[in-house]
């Protein structure tokens, strides 16, 4: 048994890439918690697109044992989190699962703009932060420039900030003699009725769903009986644990502790991350202060290229499902792409994971449509209802406004790009929130358009600012604005997969691209094929594909001139005839190109 005040619980928290897996790794190798043969880089980071990627998606728990310069032994439980936005709410369920976070700074880049949205979660959750500059075997390194940045930009004392390379090992001891002297020891009552986190959960095909779980106050044995406070589902403890990082078993679990149980559950969807576990006989009286559940933000239609592997699809995003409660799908049809899903993601780079991990996990080649969010669509007869898909809109002559999700979004970038980040943001819809220096970078404040930011927001920001700028988000709510649907029609048929929902100051600007797009796209067939964008029923934008001919008067040689125009005459009406029975065929590579609006 661990007293209490021998055992540390804490994060790491930190931008992209600035070091927080492989300062894990590090703390891991250091106090020999692995075998050296067994040492890989990125150790916590088990799934393959996070390795190849090089950023964490799930949030990973290992326990350490530290014997300090004191002579006493200490556990130290850390969890090592995702530094991507999307992945914000796996952060924030980790960080009030312990008392206290190191706070990772690349000393050669300086605080960015996901560092300020990890830390002010960590302070949100009453944290004590141990600031570490990372990188420091780097020549660009400034220590004492970063510090200050530090001090200036989120405020907390910098002049202890431990001096650290992660890639080397300098630093390692003062890091863990840190953890161990700065942070508190978390507190509990071995006595009290049993009261657990329920940090996370995921699905082993061996074991059913296995949750990952932090004690408050007291003591989970194997066997014991227990109730989820929320949903009021009851389970017998079939096996617990810890991580080292491999699963290891133990009999019981006390206060401060985190560590696994698994009591054959059958679905990840039935455990509610942030609910509270507590004893089926003997209850405690009031649950930990829950979690909001993750609310998709993003939506879009997946579709398999062969319409043959729809069956497959479904079962390789079923078992997705699995072990990720925060994507949501249901099927949906459409005219031109056949069978397939509409899903919700957290953001993009967690729809580009689940599309990487549906192609490369099961081999099938999707289709992707625009990614849209939910809109609010407030109807004449005060009913109201979330839009998901823009091709769903009801008449306009029956709603009486549209509000869409607004973002507040922080941007740092050094001061030569400001310009240009200002322009992206006013083209955007942006309104001008906030604008301060920290040192030589500006920190813009906008508040923006959601729809304006998923389409392709992030790429542009890389590329006007060559790669310098840092953005984080989050969600602000709802406002009215002059929204439209804009559909495409061809050959005068609509085409719902190419149906978004657009600004009405923007619209003719889109529907006028999104037309020249599709006349180079879709081929000539031997009529004449009208290419429209089209609000309600007023056409805004036309391209005309012009069609293929066949000569028929190749045979008249000299003679009459009204022998050609006979001939030509019935061509013309065999084209009228034509173009009402026609059917254009439009290839699936135009439908994906078309969908990859970049200007």
């Amino acid at each position: 048994m661990t007293p209490l005040s021998h055992i540390r619980n804490f994060s790491i928290v930190a931008h992209i890439d600035h070091g927080k897996s492989t300062l894990a790794d590090r703390l891991i190798q250091s106090t020999n918690t692995v075998a050296e043969r067994d040492m890989k880089a990125q150790l916590l980071d088990s799934m393959d697109i996070e390795r190849e990627r090089g950023i964490t998606i799930k949030a990973n728990t290992v326990r350490i044992d530290y014997t300090a310069d004191n002579g006493e032994a200490y556990v130290l439980n850390l969890i090592d989190t995702p530094g991507h936005v999307d992945f914000a709410y796996e952060v924030s369920r980790s960080m009030r699962a312990v008392e206290g976070s190191l706070l990772v700074v690349d000393s050669t880049q300086g605080v960015e703009a996901q560092t300020l949205a990890n830390v002010y979660q960590a302070i949100d959750a009453d944290h004590d932060l141990v600031p570490v500059l990372n990188k420091i075997d780097l020549p660009a390194s400034d220590i004492d420039r970063v510090a200050e940045q530090i001090e200036d930009v989120i405020g907390i004392d910098a002049s202890g900030a431990i001096a650290v390379s992660a890639k080397t090992g300098v630093g390692i001891h003062e890091t863990l003699e840190a953890i161990v002297q700065h942070l508190p020891a978390p507190t509990g009552d071995r006595d009290a009725p049993l009261k657990a986190m329920l940090v996370d959960s995921w699905y082993d095909p061996y074991l059913g769903v296995v949750v990952l779980v932090r004690i408050m106050d007291g003591i989970l044995k194997k066997g014991d009986q227990i109730t989820m406070m929320q949903t009021g589902a009851k389970y017998g403890v079939d096996t617990m644990g810890v991580f080292r990082p491999a699963m290891t078993k133990v009999s019981e679990l006390g206060p401060g502790e985190i560590g696994f149980i698994t009591a054959s559950i059958k679905q990840v969807r039935d455990t509610k991350v942030g609910d509270t576990i507590t004893h089926d006989k003997r209850p405690c009286e009031v649950p930990l202060p829950g979690f909001k559940p993750s609310q998709p933000v993003v939506f879009c239609g997946l579709f398999p290229v062969d319409s043959a592997e729809f069956e497959d699809m479904r079962e390789a995003i079923d078992k997705l499902a699995l072990n990720d409660a925060s994507f949501s799908f249901e099927m949906e049809s459409s005219a031109a792409l056949g069978f397939g899903f509409r899903c919700g993601f957290l953001g993009l780079l967690h729809l580009e994971v689940i599309r990487d991990r549906i192609e490369r996990e099961y081999n099938i080649d999707l289709i992707t449509t625009a990614p849209s969010v939910i809109y609010h669509v407030y109807m004449r007869d005060g009913t109201k209802i979330d839009l998901h898909n823009p091709a769903d809109m009801p008449d306009m002559t029956l709603v009486d406004h549209i509000e869409e999700p607004r973002i507040k979004a922080t941007i740092l970038v050094p001061d030569e790009y400001l310009g240009d980040v200002l322009k992206l943001c006013q083209d955007r819809r942006g309104i001008q929130m906030d604008l301060t220096y920290a040192g030589s970078r500006a920190l813009v404040v906008y508040d923006l358009p959601l729809n304006e930011v998923v389409f392709d927001f992030y790429d542009r920001l890389k590329s006007v600012t060559k790669g310098y700028a840092s953005f984080d988000y989050q969600l602000e709510g709802y406002r009215e604005d002059n929204l439209v649907k804009m559909q495409v029609l061809v050959n005068e048929e609509p085409v719902d997969a190419l149906s978004m929902m657009v600004h009405r100051d923007r619209a003719e600007q889109r529907g006028r691209a999104m037309c020249e797009k599709l006349k180079d796209l879709i081929p000539r067939h031997m009529f004449k094929i009208p290419i429209q964008a089209a609000i309600g029923g007023k056409v805004i934008a036309r391209e005309t594909l012009s069609a293929l001919r066949k000569d028929v008067t190749a045979k008249c040689y000299g003679g009459d001139a009204t022998r050609k125009k006979k001939l030509l005459e019935k061509q013309k009406k065999g084209k009228k005839k034509m173009r009402q029975f026609g059917k254009v065929d439009i290839p699936q590579e135009a439908f994906i190109s078309a969908l990859k609006m970049d200007e």
